[in-house]
């Protein structure tokens, strides 16, 4: 409520404001809201999001978010990715591409963590943090680097790279950027 002074709830957790001192005849205020979780227990924000991944107050409209965990070939995560990313959803692409580093094998992890890396870097650009975007944009392009000789499953690692480093130049100033306009080609284009 720092953020938003008079707002009727917390941004982050949902609780009313207190009471103010001396205002005995008024209900008490409820507790803080517990955290979220999910079936086996673990902390999960349920909080509904923006297409940018922003939390929303409770009880807004939001986009869906990315089942977490679901098998995909690698195929099948660029393909559903670069979809999100087309649609203007990177922090929705990153999830993806997060659920790939996660099952990737070993020599392949930072190949897909990079890939993760430049779409919470498009996330941030889009958002107007230009420090935040460009340093995942610096990460990720470093982490995909070692793979540009190979480009396995036919990923565009030196267009990513080039795209990133543009990217990284325009966000010197203040401002957003579109995020669907923005986005890049994950794999190269068949001729």
């Amino acid at each position: 409520m720092r953020e938003r002074p008079g707002s009727a709830v917390c941004e982050h957790c949902g609780a009313p404001p207190p009471t103010p001192p001396g205002n005995r005849g008024a209900p008490a205020p409820a507790g803080p809201r517990r955290r979220d979780r999910d079936e086996e227990g673990r902390a999960r924000n349920a909080r509904p999001r923006d297409g940018l991944g922003r939390p929303l107050p409770y009880g807004s409209p939001g986009v869906a978010r990315q089942p977490e965990g679901v098998p995909r070939t690698p195929a099948e995560s660029l393909t559903e990715a670069q979809r999100l990313l087309d649609e203007g959803m990177p922090f929705h692409a990153h999830e993806v591409l997060e659920d790939a580093w996660k099952a990737a094998p070993e020599a392949e992890r930072e190949l897909w963590r990079g890939l993760a890396q430049l779409a919470v870097g498009l996330t941030h650009a889009a958002r107007g943090n230009a420090a935040g975007g460009t340093t995942l944009l610096d990460r990720g392009a470093t982490a995909i680097a070692p793979y540009a000789e190979t480009a396995p499953y036919g990923i565009d690692i030196t267009g990513l790279m080039a795209w990133a480093q543009e990217l990284t130049g325009r966000l010197t100033g203040a401002g957003t950027v579109p995020a669907a306009e923005t986005a890049p080609r994950l794999r190269r284009q068949e001729s």
